[in-house]
């Protein structure tokens, strides 16, 4: 591999790259899996199995690292720059992300020219969330950690809020702290499938996270700080979801058998992400990266490169996984629209069998991740050899 100076954090590109890889496996699974339009689902106990629930649960890292670490990005970043111009890159890039989440994500979702249907998912969460902090970080750092524990411990006590109708407040609600699916007009849908209060929660100690790699924090002391965190964060999602009271929208219960009785247990709400979730899957990726931050390998190089282009990654990988579930129906002799799919194709049960076993999901999810990788290694030399140049910051 080619090697570039640069002056990312490397442990942190790699854990970036890997949830990258890992979400590839999730989008893989949507497109590719038996009946995976149709029901078929990892969190459905009539048909789920643990080697199903478990492909979507190592998937559940990516989200949160990715708005968590994206927090810490901005952090990093303004190390470099003042208050000000901060502010803005944060502001501008976030409304920048807002308008590629409807307008360019949802057609490589869907392939729907007519938009029949939004669905406002991670890069929206990212975008809205990123505005806020823009004005947020003129705050003291002491009162943003705290703002942001009271948000992600917090949150849960919200969850009996709920609406139903289309006012503008409930609107407001919806983008805040309910998933919910509603008809705008007409024949126009949207799905609010990332509430951002929490989100937002999580950015915000991303933010704060960034001072343990300042160039003048001591790595001993780092290291320790993020043992005590992921082993804290594990610990005390094993106490919430065995009191089983607080932390999650839908509490776990015993299952027909254990196999299923461990998927409740594990299955923890990520729309919104609930406090169990956050913990779940934040905690061991503190330990990741204390053991990541020394280790220098083919691998670890792999996944920088994915690392270092996560939104560039985001967007032509959710376009090659379609393209290429499209390309399959073609190749099996069947009808290529059926991954156009707008809300009469979504509720017709067209898709209904369609679909591939488990063992070739995961080997089109290693061709898939295999064939991005030059593209990416290509624009990742391509932004580091032209770091003047301002509009890459937004890509």
């Amino acid at each position: 591999m080619r090697k570039l100076k640069s002056t990312r954090i490397a442990s942190i590109d790699i854990l970036r790259g890997l949830v990258m890889v890992l979400m590839a496996l999730d989008h893989v699974r949507d497109y590719f899996h038996i009946n995976a339009f149709t029901g078929n689902y990892p969190e459905n106990m009539e048909s789920t199995t643990l080697i199903l629930f478990f492909t979507r649960f190592i998937t559940h890292f990516c989200a949160p690292v990715f708005v968590f670490l994206a927090g810490t990005s901005a952090f990093l970043y303004g190390q470099k720059k003042p208050k000000g111009a901060l502010s803005k890159f944060l502001i501008t890039r976030g409304l920048w992300l807002i308008l590629i989440e409807i307008f360019v994500n949802n057609f490589l979702w869907w392939f729907d020219v007519t938009y029949g249907f939004t669905n406002l998912q991670v890069i929206w969460a990212i975008g809205l969330s990123m505005i806020i902090l823009g004005l947020v970080i003129y705050l003291p750092k002491r009162v943003i950690l705290i703002l942001g524990l009271l948000i992600v411990f917090g949150h849960n006590l919200l969850d009996t809020i709920t609406f139903e109708g289309k006012s503008f407040g409930e609107i407001i609600w919806y983008i805040l702290h309910q998933l919910h699916y509603m008809e705008l007009w007409d024949g126009i849908f949207v799905s609010f499938s990332y509430p951002v209060l929490p989100w937002f929660g999580i950015m915000l100690l991303g933010y704060c996270f960034g001072e343990l790699y300042k160039h003048d924090f001591d790595a001993y002391s780092r290291k320790k700080w993020l043992f005590g965190m992921g082993v804290g964060s594990i610990v005390l999602f094993f106490i919430l979801r065995g009191v089983n009271i607080y932390g999650d929208l839908n509490p776990w219960e015993f299952q027909s058998t254990q196999a299923k009785t461990i998927i409740s247990f594990f299955n923890a709400t990520k729309y919104p992400p609930s406090l169990a979730y956050i913990l779940m899957t934040l905690g061991p990726s503190f330990l990741f990266l204390r053991g990541i931050e020394s280790i220098k390998n083919w691998f670890s190089e792999f996944l920088i490169v994915f690392g270092r282009v996560p939104f560039f990654y985001y967007i032509i990988h959710i376009l090659v996984i379609h393209g290429f579930a499209l390309l399959g129906l073609l190749i099996t002799g069947k009808d290529w629209k059926l991954m156009i799919l707008d809300n009469e194709t979504m509720s017709s049960g067209a898709l209904q069998g369609y679909g591939y076993p488990l063992w070739l999901v995961y080997l089109i999810w290693v061709g898939i991740v295999l064939f991005l990788y030059p593209i990416c290694n290509k624009y990742m030399i391509y932004k580091l050899n032209n770091k003047g140049k301002w509009w890459l910051s937004y890509l």
